[in-house]
C-alpha cells in the first residue's frame, strides 16, 4: 500500500513539475514576443514615418517640377516667331546697313548745294535722287520693324530696347516728312529772297536732326544688347 501511495505521489510530483515547466515556458515565449513587438514597433515606427514624410515630398515634388516645366515651356512658345518675322526682320536689317551711308552721301551732296550758289543741275539731281533714296528705304524700315513690333508685343525680353528704338525712328520719320516738306522750290539762288534762304536753313537743319536721330537708335539697336 506504501509503495503504491509513493509512486502516486511521485507521479503527480512530475506533473506539477511539468505544468509548472510548462507556464515558465509560455511566460518565457510571451515575454518574448512581446519585447520583439515591441522592439519592432519603436524601430519601425521612425522609419515607418520616413518614408511617409520621403513620400509626400516626392509625391509633392514632381507636380510641381512639372507644373513650373510646363509654364516655361508655354512661355518658350508664346515668344517664338514666324519665319517670316526672320525674313523681316532681315529686310529691316539690310535697310538699315543701306541707309547709313545714304545718309553720309545725302549730307556731302546736301553741304555743297548749301554752300554753292551755281551749283549745277546734275548735283540737285543726285540730292533728289538720294533723299528718294532715303524715304524708300525708311518707308520699308517703318513697314518691316512696326510689323515685327507687333508680332513681338508679348516677348517681354528686350521690349524696352525695342520700343526705344520704334520711338527714335517715328521721330526720325517724322523729321524727314518735315524735311521734304521745307525743301527748297527750285529756283536760282541769286533769285531767292530772304525768306526762301530761312526755309533752306531749316530744310538743312531738320535734315541733319533726321539723320542723327536715325544714326543714333541704329547705334543704339547694335550697342545696347
Amino acid at each position: 500500500m506504501i509503495p503504491t501511495l509513493g509512486a502516486l505521489l511521485w507521479i503527480g510530483n512530475l506533473g506539477v513539475q511539468a505544468v509548472a515547466g510548462d507556464a515558465d515556458s509560455t511566460r518565457a515565449a510571451r515575454d518574448s514576443i512581446a519585447t520583439t513587438t515591441a522592439s519592432a514597433t519603436t524601430g519601425a515606427g521612425p522609419r515607418r514615418n520616413r518614408t511617409r514624410v520621403a513620400a509626400s515630398r516626392e509625391t509633392f515634388r514632381p507636380g510641381w517640377v512639372t507644373e513650373r516645366g510646363d509654364s516655361a515651356s508655354q512661355r518658350r512658345r508664346a515668344i517664338e516667331h514666324s519665319d517670316w518675322y526672320y525674313k523681316r526682320l532681315a529686310i529691316h536689317k539690310a535697310a538699315s546697313f543701306a541707309t547709313a551711308p545714304l545718309f553720309v552721301a545725302e549730307y556731302i551732296v546736301g553741304e555743297k548745294l548749301f554752300d554753292d550758289a551755281d551749283a549745277s543741275s546734275n548735283l540737285k539731281s543726285t540730292h533728289q535722287a538720294l533723299a528718294t533714296g532715303i524715304g524708300v528705304l525708311f518707308g520699308v524700315n517703318t513697314v518691316t520693324g512696326v510689323w515685327n513690333l507687333w508680332d513681338s508685343r508679348h516677348d517681354t525680353q528686350g521690349r524696352a530696347r525695342r520700343m526705344t528704338h520704334a520711338a527714335l525712328m517715328l521721330v526720325s520719320d517724322a523729321g524727314f516728312v518735315a524735311t521734304a516738306s521745307l525743301a527748297p522750290e527750285g529756283e536760282d539762288d541769286d533769285e531767292r529772297g530772304e525768306g526762301e534762304s530761312n526755309g533752306q536753313n531749316r530744310h538743312r537743319t531738320v535734315a541733319i536732326g533726321s539723320m542723327g536721330v536715325a544714326l543714333a537708335s541704329y547705334l543704339m539697336m547694335y550697342l545696347w544688347k
